[in-house]
């Protein structure tokens, strides 16, 4: 992931689109003069449900622009809080792992899953 704010990258995501500022602030049900500010960064990043809405409409994963965003989806945070202890130990062993070496644990966590 770049160090391109989460505004500048929703903007340019969506011109990439050919989509109006007043189309996807409509589509996310936000006003244009708010979508205006937050791509501009003069506004934090919306609510998780409005990300997700962005992301839907630019087709992003959802998790990078929360992560862009500076958020953890509600989700995420719900399964932390059940195994707290045990997952904080299992994401700081990933640290320094490459993202392919993460996808590998979680294929491998996936297939324990359906065992």
């Amino acid at each position: 992931m770049t160090t391109e704010r989460f505004g500048e990258f929703v903007r340019r995501e969506r011109e990439a689109r050919e989509i109006g500022l007043r189309e996807m602030a409509k589509m996310i049900g936000v006003s244009p003069t708010y979508l205006s500010k937050v791509e501009r960064d003069e506004f934090p990043p919306p609510a998780e449900d409005k990300v997700k809405a962005i992301a839907q409409v630019i087709a992003c994963d959802v998790d990078e622009l929360l992560a862009r965003a500076g958020k953890v989806a509600s989700d995420l945070s719900d399964i932390i809080k059940q195994q707290p202890r045990e997952l904080a130990a299992l994401l700081r062993t990933t640290k320094g792992l490459s993202a392919e070496d993460v996808l590998k644990l979680a294929r491998q966590a996936r297939r324990a899953q359906d065992k």
